[in-house]
């Protein structure tokens, strides 16, 4: 839908003429004419303003009554005065108010000092106080959750952290319990505030009322620092300030970009940080001897590495999606120009041809994360946002709330979106590619080819997209894999590319995924996308490198940032396909079973606060990561080590600094033409954006006919068959379904805090399978394939559809990636 149109007004604040958009809130409006309004419980990101301090009364001309600057919208030749003796007066009260029961324990309190109620009774108060009654006590600090301690003395009751949980969040778990002087913020029965971005309201709340417990009494702000970055640890790159002492981080906090995270943050890149300085790092070099990984100095371990040389063309690598972009460039490097292997890959998805790679990718197609609010329709394909990029959850419900945005979800397994939906789809496990061909044949009206009733679900979602609007935007999962194949042709029948607020916004499986594949980490692509040259030969995907590593057709493997064993389809085949490498080098900041138990040598990894590089959003933008701290004991830059290596292969990368391996990049990669470090600055550049980038864009390198698996309107249209989709189930057997939960990471096992929330085998079943199998909802149950078996809990959820289960993978324990069928059987353990 069109964004709404900006008209200017004038008017008069204190004497001063001031121009502002027409609609805004006075309170916003008179900091264009220097006017400070002092407020509480305004904040935009909340939506509509409730007016419950009273802090921003101001007198309006032609009204009697004071009125609240923060609900009162702002009309041309409005005069308004915030100095007056009324004014003053009424300021005077309310925070006179606030500290009736307000302790004054500002030196022990964790806000002392970054506190807007200091600020404000300085500047507004009347330094005094005819209060000599004793104040209200409560039991202090409680535990609002194990992340968020609440002092009830401090809390001005603002309504922020009610309205975050009720109107932004939409987990409903925080309320106002009792009336007036009693009133108090709590949750149902006492019950802990557990919620994915329960994090906010510490950083929402104007007092010390809600303090992080990870944080409490840590530091003061006087003896801190902040530092800006991005962060990596799942596709949302969020903009983040880094809270630094004495060269550790002490807190995340959300450094707020209007085009990529509105604000907010996860509770996990809020506090994941924990992982950077835990024990169990690996913050120094290590080789394998004896059997055992032991600590060795740099020399030994390059020494060691130094040995893919021995191992020219018969080399693999996987690159992590916590690689930087220019890491996974000089890696590429490293491996074609230096060992002379083209088998590098960074994807999840499985094996995609370069022409629907570069379609998919085509910066006309590209939708803007704000897009999500201001669409027409919102189609959910193939991922859960929640889990994959949870700050992509809260612009769809900020859409669907504020702008009423038609949300439809398409989707195997339930998703957090489904009472938000306007029409949920549900297909089966592995279903991905009959659907998005019922679904292109049912936008072209060839209702033969949508097939029968049981595709009424494509056919009632292509009415949806066609009638609900132009600007459609899909939000769509790696994870479909060659199923993308039929993304080109609905995104034509939807004419995307002619909308500018319509578009696919693709979620990587990693931080960067998107970065890795415009830096040439595929086995079939150069450096944006370009085909490599006719000599030059076209390598193996990861599926592929794990099978030639197996055979001994491969004897090297190079693992930047990633653990197959753990992160990737075949625990078996990838355990087998390390063990038979003869060379495995891996770069890690924690030994996971992959790495502990088959690499050659492992180099420390960088965290994301000690990196200096950049990254890439799924919607395009360019980001810079900036170093917050240094290095802890004998960490180096990813970039440096693979440089070295280079050299020791007897190939200059010729790259002495990180900014030189951006500006080989940028060479590179033709759609980046132009970009400086100093142009991303702190709000990154969106390529696709730019009228260069676009015309810099290589246009789709095969046809249709070229590569089978690429489906254009109007070209002949596979038959939906049974062959090509999911088995079913059968013999009691079920459907085999798998995610991955947001807290599967590495980084929340080592981070105290988060302990909590790490992420176990637990298998998700309709109530009429549960019924079926004689399954309670907790109870134990082991799941068997092929003499293979894991153990978990079964959760019982009445979106599953009857006949599948859903089970974890990527997770440390009985992760469902050692299961390679698509039926499973579910008993009681």
């Amino acid at each position: 839908m069109p964004r709404p149109e900006h008209h200017i007004i004038q008017f008069t604040i204190d004497g001063r003429e001031v121009r502002a958009i027409e609609g805004s809130m006075l309170v916003d409006a008179a900091k264009h004419g220097d006017v400070e309004i002092p407020y509480f419980c305004y904040e935009p990101k909340l939506g509509n303003p409730v007016g419950a301090c009273r802090m921003c009364l101001v007198e309006i001309e032609g009204i009697p009554k004071l009125q609240t600057s923060c609900s009162t919208p702002v009309k041309d030749g409005m005069v308004v005065n915030t100095q007056t003796e009324r004014v003053r007066h009424a300021q005077n009260g309310v925070v006179e108010f606030l500290l009736v029961n307000h302790p004054l324990d500002c030196p022990v309190c964790d806000k002392g000092g970054e506190c807007p109620l200091q600020d404000i009774s300085f500047g507004w108060g009347l330094g005094r106080s005819r209060v000599i009654e004793p104040k209200r006590h409560f039991v202090k600090p409680l535990a609002l959750s194990p992340l968020v301690a609440i002092d009830r003395e401090r809390c001005i009751l603002c309504y922020r952290c009610v309205r975050f949980s009720q109107e932004v969040s939409e987990d409903y778990q925080l309320v106002f319990a009792d009336r007036g002087a009693d009133t108090f913020v709590a949750t149902h029965d006492g019950h802990p505030y557990v919620a994915p971005f329960s994090g906010n309201i510490v950083e929402l709340c104007p007092v010390g009322a809600l303090t992080s417990q990870p944080y409490r009494f840590r530091a003061r702000p006087w003896e801190i620092e902040g530092a800006g970055s991005i962060c990596t640890l799942c596709p949302s790159q969020c903009n983040v300030e880094l809270t630094v002492r004495d060269e550790k981080v002490l807190r995340v906090l959300s450094r707020e970009h209007d085009e990529v995270d509105d604000g907010w943050l996860c509770d996990k890149g809020r506090f994941a940080y924990q992982s950077i300085h835990a024990d169990e790092r690996v913050t120094a070099p290590l080789v394998r001897e004896g059997g055992e990984l032991r600590e060795a100095g740099w020399e030994r371990a390059l020494e060691v590495a130094a040995g893919l040389a021995e191992h020219k063309g018969r080399a693999g690598a996987l690159a992590g999606g916590q690689a930087t972009n220019e890491e996974g460039f000089l890696l590429a490097r490293l491996m074609r120009e230096a060992l002379a292997c083209a088998d590098i890959d960074s994807r999840a998805g499985g094996p995609m041809a370069l022409g629907l790679t570069q379609a998919l990718a085509d910066p006309k197609l590209q939708a803007a994360v704000p897009d999500l609010e201001f669409a027409h329709t919102v189609l959910v394909l193939g991922c859960e946002p929640l889990d994959d990029a949870p700050i992509l959850d809260l612009w769809i419900r900020k859409g669907v709330r504020r702008r009423g945005v038609k949300l439809a979800v398409a989707t195997a397994r339930p998703s957090a979106l489904d009472a938000s939906a306007k029409l949920v789809v549900r297909y089966p496990p592995g279903g991905e590619h009959a659907f998005l061909v019922a679904l292109a044949a049912a936008l072209a009206g060839d209702d033969q080819a949508a097939g029968d009733e049981s595709n009424n679900g494509a056919r009632a979602l292509a009415s949806l997209l066609t009638t609900g609007g132009e600007d459609v935007v899909i939000v769509w999962g790696e994870r479909i894999g060659p199923a993308a194949a039929q993304m080109p042709a609905i995104a034509e029948h939807l004419r995307l590319a002619e909308r500018e607020g319509a578009g696919l916004l693709e979620v990587p499986a990693g931080a960067n995924g998107r970065g890795l594949r415009e830096a040439g980490v595929l086995p079939g692509a150069g450096p944006g996308y370009a085909e490599l040259g006719h000599d030059a030969p076209i390598g193996r995907d990861a599926a592929q490198i794990a099978a030639a590593a197996a055979a001994g057709e491969l004897t090297a493997l190079y693992l930047l940032e990633t653990d197959p064993v753990r992160d990737r389809a075949d625990r078996h085949l990838w355990n087998s396909a390390l063990a038979r490498a003869s060379l495995v080098v891996a770069h890690a900041s924690v030994l996971t079973d992959g790495i502990r138990e088959h690499a050659s040598v492992v180099f420390p990894a960088e965290s994301y606060a000690e990196k200096e590089g950049t990254v890439v959003h799924p919607d395009g933008r360019v980001q810079r990561l900036r170093a917050a701290i240094g290095h802890p004991d004998q960490v180096r830059a990813g970039w440096s080590v693979l440089a070295e290596l280079g050299r020791r292969a007897g190939h200059e990368l010729e790259v002495p600094t990180s900014a030189a391996a951006f500006a080989q990049l940028v060479e590179a990669v033709p759609f980046y033409a132009g970009l400086t470090l100093d142009q991303l600055g702190g709000r990154g550049v969106r390529w696709p954006a730019r009228e260069l980038s676009s015309r810099s864009f290589p246009a789709p390198s095969a046809t249709p006919a070229a590569e089978p698996g690429w489906v254009q309107a109007g070209a002949p249209r596979p038959e939906p068959s049974e062959a090509a989709g999911p088995k079913r189930p059968e013999n009691g057997m079920l459907r085999l379904g798998t995610y991955r939960s947001i807290w599967a990471a590495p980084e929340v096992e080592l981070s105290p805090a988060l302990h909590f929330t790490i992420a176990h085998q637990q298998v998700e079943l309709s109530p009429a399978d549960a019924r079926r199998l004689g399954i309670a909802s907790g109870v134990a149950v082991e799941i068997a394939q092929n003499g293979r078996s894991l153990q978990g809990i079964a959760a019982i959820r009445t979106g599953v559809p009857d006949g599948t289960a859903f089970l974890a993978e990527g997770i440390a324990a009985d992760s469902a990636n050692v299961l390679t069928e698509q039926l499973v059987e579910v008993r009681k353990a």
